[in-house]
């Protein structure tokens, strides 16, 4: 789906009428697209050690590669991470100054103000790692840790202590644990549900209905996925288990049910239906029953998403004549007009901190930017400034956001932090849309 509001338009017509592999594929071959460089807050610069064995038994070359493989994933997630930047080791300093192994000194000559270093164990079919994180000025050490699994899931190690070490400077959960989920086309053709890590690692089809389905969202917890699904002709409402698979209907109006959108507490769905003859915002129960019905003008409302404090809901309107964001009590009053600047606004996410909206808007040179705004209507922000980019999501910390990209072709899914820094390629399909982000395990 390209631009939601025009694919709803549509809509209405019709209705009317694990392996070492796999961190290579998404991993190593990442690609990087800053369009905005700078910005208000600088990211704390991190050196990483390379992995040390310090047991007493021999390991192989298998071990060798666990090793390395989850020093690689650490270093890809705290680089990813909108407060941090990674200090690459420089080679040739290393060789001008014969240096076989960098001290704190060295990474702090080196711009880096904490380092991480990492020791590993193999106690039976486990892989420990024990990380120590420093100040490189003081050569103190500030904080220490342990992870401990099965060696095959030296992916999940990886993450747990780039998620420690986030948690240790920041206060705040790491998003590495967390998960995605898409729009891609299928083997047989057909647009299904697919859920990966948040790194696009362990792809999994999640829906097999032969069918199209657009508009994934998550619940709350992480365990529901709701999506608009044509399975049965007509869009409908329907869910899907993320650990089972299993779907059910959710809603079944006459008419299109469209664009949903889960409130904070995980009771209430708020979306588009056309059973009155008209594209309006109701909100649903999570067993499909209409609570409300929020908006009542001939125009076409479309994509709501809630604050969130859960209090207010903004959504899309063309009521002026142009799709334009507009915001709204939950319970359908106070409206005013949000945007004025971007002649098509479109698909608005709101952010986990509550005083900014992240949408799709067409720029002056014609092309569709992710763009951000502060709730009160000022500091209009365009943070993609390549190809045709749609469909943003925020992760669960609120720091980074998903959005679909036609930048090197087709459709793929890129992520960057709230600032626009740090883009990032995470699928390499070209037929990828409709990505939304699942919260924090």
């Amino acid at each position: 789906m390209s631009r939601f509001f025009g694919s709803l338009c549509i809509l209405l017509l019709i209705c009317t009428s694990t392996t070492f592999a796999q961190f290579e594929e998404t991993g190593v071959r990442n690609l990087f697209f800053d369009t905005l460089r700078g910005g208000d807050v600088q990211p704390t610069l991190i050196g990483i050690d390379p992995m040390k064995y310090v047991g007493n038994e021999y390991i192989n070359a298998e071990d060798s590669n666990y090793m390395r493989h989850t020093s690689n994933i650490i270093e890809s997630d705290v680089d990813f991470h909108a407060d941090f930047e990674i200090v690459m080791i420089d080679s040739f300093y290393l060789r001008t100054y014969e240096i076989a192994e960098l001290g704190l000194l060295g990474w702090k000559a080196l711009g880096a103000s904490l380092v991480v270093r990492l020791e590993a164990e193999f106690p039976g079919n486990n892989m420990r790692v024990i990380w120590k994180l420093y100040e490189s000025r003081t050569q103190r050490q500030v904080a220490k840790g342990k992870v401990e699994h099965n060696r095959l899931y030296w992916r999940e190690i990886g993450h747990d202590i780039a998620n420690d070490i986030v948690h240790t400077l920041t206060g705040e959960n790491g998003p590495f644990r967390s998960q995605i989920a898409y729009i891609k086309k299928s083997k047989s053709g057909h647009k299904e549900v697919f859920i990966a890590d948040y790194d696009g690692a362990n792809e999994r089809q999640l829906t097999f209905t032969n069918s199209i389905n657009i508009s994934p969202v998550f619940s709350p917890d992480g365990k529901t996925i709701y999506f608009t699904s044509y399975v049965e002709g007509s869009p409908k409402l329907h869910k899907v288990d993320v650990e089972s698979g299993k779907m059910a209907i959710v809603a079944d109006f006459k008419g299109i049910v469209a664009a949903p959108a889960v409130s904070p507490d995980g009771n209430k769905i708020a979306c588009v239906l056309s059973k009155d003859g008209n594209s309006e915002i109701y909100v649903l129960s999570t067993k499909g029953r209409v609570i409300k019905r929020l908006t009542h003008h001939r125009a076409i409302e479309s994509a709501p998403s809630w604050s969130p404090d859960g209090r207010s809901i903004v959504f899309t309107s063309d009521r002026t004549g142009r799709p334009q964001l507009y915001i709204m009590d939950s319970d359908g009053l106070n409206l005013h007009r949000l945007t004025y600047e971007g002649s098509y606004n479109d698909s608005p996410i709101w952010s986990k901190l509550g005083n900014r909206i992240t949408f799709v808007s067409r720029t002056k040179r014609g092309r569709f930017d992710i763009a951000s705004i502060d709730t009160s209507g000022h500091d209009y922000r365009i943070m993609t400034l390549v190809g045709q980019n749609e469909n943003p999501h925020f992760s669960g910390d609120g720091k980074h956001i998903i959005f679909s990209s036609t930048r090197l072709g087709g459709h793929d899914i890129y992520t960057m932090d709230i600032t626009g820094r740090n883009q990032r390629r995470i699928t390499h399909y070209g037929n990828v849309t409709n990505p939304t982000w699942g919260p924090i395990p």
